[in-house]
């Protein structure tokens, strides 16, 4: 009886976080899409598209992580091998796509501060 309780429970807080995930992923391609506007509308301009692929990437690293945990959840409440199978699928997919994600804002980044540092002297 408790153990019923507790997958409910599970399924409706792993459920909540998938919610999230849909919110966090509308909110970023809102502003990414305002900010492609904007800048279709300021002209050629490669760092405004550069500033908006980097906000948009950090949003998905966050629902990414999200939706990790969603998962995590889900397949503790259910803890099959084949539920085990494809929470490691997931998890490596996801993983691989956040480690390429964060290089490519950690050069943006570094690029940036160059660029900063050199004209500030």
């Amino acid at each position: 009886m408790i153990e019923e309780h507790f997958q409910e429970y599970a399924a409706i807080i792993a459920l909540a976080i998938e919610g999230i995930v849909v919110l966090v992923l509308a909110y970023a391609a809102l502003e990414a899409v305002a900010n492609t506007v904007r800048a279709i509308g300021a002209g050629p301009d490669v760092e405004r598209r550069r500033e908006t692929w980097f906000r948009f990437a950090l949003w998905i690293i966050l629902a990414l992580e999200f939706a990790l945990a969603a998962d995590i959840i889900r397949s503790a409440i259910a803890p099959s091998w084949d539920s085990i199978g494809q929470l490691a699928a997931i998890a490596a997919i996801r993983t691989f796509l956040n480690w390429f994600l964060v290089k490519d804002i950690e050069s943006y980044n570094e690029k940036r501060k160059s660029k900063e540092a050199g004209s500030d002297g």
